[in-house]
């Protein structure tokens, strides 16, 4: 494999906001096609209890904005006071005011959804549930940008999740996971974010053991 455009991929794959063409519509065709190599992701079980719901309705598109738009005022508000004013974050925070103003203008939203209801079940049934629909909704974001077409991680719809639910007649006994506004995105590329040391995150055999040597010392 060519590993330098896999990594590249990889890394510059981001939630795209403010760079969305909110003008140019996007191909059935090439969604349909992405989301056909998305459901090669793993699934618990083979299960495949996976759904895409594709909307590019503009009065259900609508809707769901305004859904969102009331979960982001809420969010944004209980936020108040902890964005820098500048750095990633800022820049985060204000890409994300954009698309909350912008979600409805954006010409396809893709709710990746699963079957079943799983708030009281135990952790290892949601961990399965999920774990079958959103590694497919990542996979979709990457194919998706593949072929120049952004998109963005968002789930504050689903706050107001059965009012999405009952203006897209998604049965009450599906779970709805993730939504991704897409459109094809405007300028060339993307660089990678910044992220933490992964030494700050990789446990190795014991948590609180950062490194292969300091588990062997620690044995």
């Amino acid at each position: 494999m060519d590993l330098a455009t896999i990594d590249h991929l990889l890394t510059t794959t981001r939630s795209v906001r403010k760079r969305l063409d909110l003008t140019r519509p996007v191909p059935s065709e090439v969604i349909d096609r992405c989301i056909e190599i998305a459901m090669q992701a793993p699934t618990a079980s083979n299960a495949q209890h996976w759904h895409f719901v594709v909307v590019t309705d503009a009065e259900k598109r609508a809707g769901i904005a305004a859904a969102y738009r009331k979960a982001f005022a809420v969010y944004a508000a209980a936020k108040e006071g902890e964005i820098p004013a500048s750095g990633q974050m800022a820049r985060v925070a204000d890409s994300a005011v954009y698309l909350a103003e912008h979600l409805h203008e954006v010409p396809v939203h893709i709710i990746g959804c699963v079957a079943g209801r799983f708030e009281n079940q135990p952790v290892a049934a949601q961990a399965a549930a999920y774990g079958s629909i959103l590694p497919a909704a990542w996979s979709l974001m990457l194919t998706l940008r593949a072929r120049g077409i952004g998109s963005a991680w968002t789930t504050l719809h689903l706050v107001h999740e059965r009012e999405v639910g009952e203006l897209l007649g998604i049965p009450a006994s599906v779970t709805q996971a993730v939504m991704l506004p897409v459109a094809f995105y405007t300028g060339h590329d993307f660089k990678p974010a910044d992220r933490r040391s992964p030494s700050e995150c990789t446990h190795w055999n014991t948590w609180g053991h950062h490194s292969p040597d300091e588990a062997i010392a620690g044995s």
